[in-house]
Parts: structure tokens; sequence; C-alpha cells
């Protein structure tokens, strides 16, 4: 079939324009949030709301940084993502090497299905058992309690996307390396982690953001503020009464533009692990 060049251009023309439109709708959330951050109060509280800004300020955002405990709750969430992340890879990488090497084992398949069923349960149904598992160990109110919390729920789907990486490097690398006398540990270390390091960088970006926006065990498993986490922390610019909704968009704003920078710069390599991911699985 022929396809004539005013054909191609409505085409690419009608393309584009759903995915302008698309992109429009999904960062006006955002837009906004930087809109309201950069008016000053009078104009955040205007009857009339609009993106112009007739007196662009920075002020809210001093006001986060300085007169505020922004920045302990964002240092505690540096620890708690980096903490939770860094063992939910290490983790991820021996189960789903387990179930990408021995698939024959009866308990392997059930080991499998444990984890796809386990992402299907709601987090909130497990909230008043980990508080009270916590509360038992003593672990409320530390960093020890979220990092706990998160790897328990990020694990099982930190496994199941490695698993397709690892599914996709061949045994008889394996088998090649260990006749010239690598172990097992030194195998997963030294060839298959270099080989899958895209899906693994891509499922790690995934356990922090899954950390790092996380709100509901954060607000409730921490109590105290020398702990308490960004994602829960901010919510101290909402009053019983009134909210300071200039200092919450700033605070909102500082709080995505790490994972949005993080992810700029990462890009590449989440794209190059995903398609590798679609490809091998």
């Amino acid at each position: 079939m022929v396809v004539t060049r005013k054909a191609r251009i409505v085409s690419a023309t009608i393309t584009y324009g759903v995915l302008i439109a698309f992109a429009i709708f999904c960062l006006f959330p955002f837009l906004w949030m930087l809109d309201t951050a950069l008016k000053p109060q009078v104009e955040v509280m205007s009857v009339t709301p609009t993106f112009v800004i007739k007196a662009p300020t920075l002020a809210n955002f001093r006001h986060v940084l300085f007169d505020s405990q922004f920045a302990v709750y964002f240092r505690n969430s540096i620890i708690v993502a980096t903490a939770s992340t860094i063992l939910t890879v290490i983790l991820g990488i021996f189960a789903s090497y387990a179930l990408s090497r021995w698939t024959y084992l009866p308990i392997t398949k059930v080991v499998g299905t444990a984890l796809v069923l386990s992402q299907m349960i709601p987090g909130v149904l497990l909230l008043v058992p980990l508080y009270v598992l916590m509360r038992n160990l003593g672990l409320l109110s530390t960093y020890s309690a979220l990092i706990i919390v998160y790897c328990t729920f990020m694990v099982p789907l930190v496994t199941f996307l490695l698993k397709g990486f690892f599914d996709g490097v061949p045994r008889e690398l394996e088998e090649a390396a260990t006749v010239d006398g690598c172990s097992r540990l030194k195998f997963i270390f030294r060839i298959l982690v270099p080989l899958s390091a895209p899906g693994i960088l891509a499922t790690a970006v995934f356990a922090f953001i899954a950390a790092w926006n996380e709100f509901m065990f954060g607000y409730v498993l921490i109590n105290n503020d020398a702990r308490r986490t960004l994602t829960p922390g901010i919510m101290i610019f909402k009053g019983t009464h009134q909210t300071d909704w200039a200092s919450l968009s700033a605070a909102s704003v500082l709080a995505v533009l790490p994972v949005a920078i993080g992810f700029v710069y990462l890009q590449r390599y989440l794209v190059e692990g995903l398609a590798n991911g679609a490809v091998k699985g």
C-alpha cells in the first residue's frame, strides 16, 4: 500500500499532537505546583487562580529551607531510600538468580507464584500487623523500621524484574566460567551483574522512587521529627484550620527535583535496561 506524502504529514501531525496534549496533561500538576511555589501569599489566595505571576518570589523556598525541618526530612529520606534500595537490590539479585537457574525445582514455581501474589495485597492491610511487629521489636521511630518495611514490599517486585534479565544470560556462559574455576558467587558479581547492569540500574531506580515517595508507613511508623521522612514531613505546612499552599508547593517542588534530575541523567540506562528486559524476557 502506497502512502502519499500528504497522508504521512497528516498522520505525523495527529500523532505528535496527541503526544503533546498527553505530555501537557501529565505535566500540568507539576507546572501548577511550581507556579504556586513562585507566587506570593496574596496571589496564592486569590479568588481567581491564574498561571500568570505578577510578583515572582523565592520567599516560599527560603521559608521551607531555613524556617522548617525540611533539611532534616530530606536527609532522612536520602538515608532510608538509599539503604532500602541497596538492601533490596542485593536480596533481589540472589533471589532472582535462584529462580532463574533452578526452574526445574517444584519449589521455584511456588516461590515465583507467591512473589507475584504478594504484589496483589494492598499495603494498608499490612499496616497494623507491621506496626505491632515494629513496636514489639522496639523499632518504632527508627530508620530500621522503614527500611525493613520498604524491603518487604520491594524485594518481590525487584526479584520478578531481575529474573527476566538473568534468564537472558546464557547458561553456557556460567558453565564455561565454572570450568575455568570461577565459583558461583564470583560468577554472579563478576559476570552476571555486569552483563545485567542496565536492568539492575532500572530496578534500583524503581525501588528508590518507591521508597522516596512512600507516605503511609512513613507517617504511621515514625513519630519523631528527627527521624521523619520527607513525604509525611511536608505535611507540617498543612494546619488544622489553614494550609500554607505556597510553602507546601515549594516543599513539594524541592522533594520532586532530585528524583526528576536523577531520572533525566539515568534515562538512557533506564531505556536500555527496560528494552533488554523486554527482549530477553
